[in-house]
């Protein structure tokens, strides 16, 4: 498949958009986009790819998210996972921890500009699906006492690198920028922190889709409901969203009623339940803890009575011995 919907899309998150959680999300919509957890190139072209690359039928539209920056590995990578079945590869060129950036991916490679493009050129050559990537709006070193003071204006110089960025990948086959509008700071920040204290600069993402009309923009970041996400579409080509989605994920459902509106799309939540179990009951045939499941359904009831019972419900008795697919339709009745 290489054309689908792009105006909604649920970013790739470490430790959260595995493969229970996307199937899980699918429920919701069959229109949104969805990402992998990032995976390094290097753990698929020497490790077990079969297993990092294992999917379910049902998540697709799927993009897998590759680390890495050397070309040769990353094509290798991407290729193999066309051939496992994903419908877009991207490159991670926006996470800003440090275990990221010690092996030379991440948010650092936006310093690196004709490198990346080298990698999505070979990337581009070895595929057929699109290939994109995931960036910041800029980097800011996080060294000394400065960066506060970096984060706090975007100059010229700010805006020139970012043009120079995107053009770059653009003319190395870049099928969509995916721009979370913050800047990253290296080094000083946590993750969670980087996603927090840099300033929220949509203008600087509305000003690159103007000078790059030709290119799908994405952006994301800081967007937490279906009127703030319809607004952005007004001006760039999808939006992507996070950890709103993980924990709201009915604003999936929302979006696509608005977005869609001849689908009727209106999953009932006893029926997603439903869809869970047996989901749960074939994965646990393979080995899977019921727990590594549920785990990501906590946001079913989200806003609703009874949704801390559901909670409780779901994390204490998926740890219990003997917990199976059954204890997921009795948490149906538990409002």
């Amino acid at each position: 498949m290489n054309r689908f919907d792009r105006r909604i899309a649920v970013a790739p998150m470490m430790d959260w958009t595995d493969r229970h959680c996307r199937y899980f999300l699918r429920g919701f919509s069959p229109l949104i986009l969805l990402y992998t957890e990032m995976i390094a190139a290097a753990a698929i072209t020497r490790g077990d790819a079969q297993r990092l690359l294992a999917h379910d039928p049902e998540e697709h539209p799927l993009a897998l998210q590759l680390g890495g920056s050397d070309p040769r590995e990353l094509a290798l990578a991407a290729r193999i996972g066309q051939e496992a079945g994903y419908d877009e590869i991207n490159l991670n060129c926006g996470c800003p921890s440090e275990r990221v950036a010690s092996g030379a991916f991440g948010a650092c490679l936006m310093l690196e500009p004709a490198r990346v493009a080298d990698c999505v050129a070979a990337m581009r050559a070895a595929v057929s699906v699109p290939v994109t990537v995931k960036m910041r709006i800029g980097v800011v070193s996080g060294a000394g006492a400065g960066w506060r003071e970096a984060l706090a204006g975007f100059e010229e110089a700010d805006e020139q690198a970012l043009h120079d960025f995107v053009g770059r990948i653009r003319l190395a086959g870049c099928a969509a920028a995916i721009v979370h509008a913050r800047q990253a700071v290296l080094g000083g920040l946590s993750p969670k922190d980087n996603r927090q204290i840099p300033p929220l600069r949509y203008d600087v993402v509305r000003r690159l889709k103007q000078a790059f009309a030709d290119l799908p923009v994405v952006v994301n970041g800081g967007l937490r409901d279906a009127a703030a996400v319809l607004d952005a579409l007004r001006w760039c080509d999808g939006v992507m969203l996070g950890r709103e989605a993980y924990h709201r994920p009915w604003l999936l459902t929302e979006l696509h009623r608005a977005l869609a509106p001849a689908d009727a799309v209106s999953p009932e939540r006893t029926l997603l339940l439903e869809r869970m179990a047996r989901y749960a009951a074939r994965r646990m045939l393979e080995g899977e803890p019921l727990q590594a499941i549920t785990r990501h359904m906590l946001g079913l009831y989200a806003g609703q009575p009874g949704a801390k019972e559901f909670r409780r419900l779901l994390s204490e008795g998926s740890r219990a011995p003997g917990a199976g697919p059954a204890l997921i339709r009795r948490a149906a009745g538990v409002r």
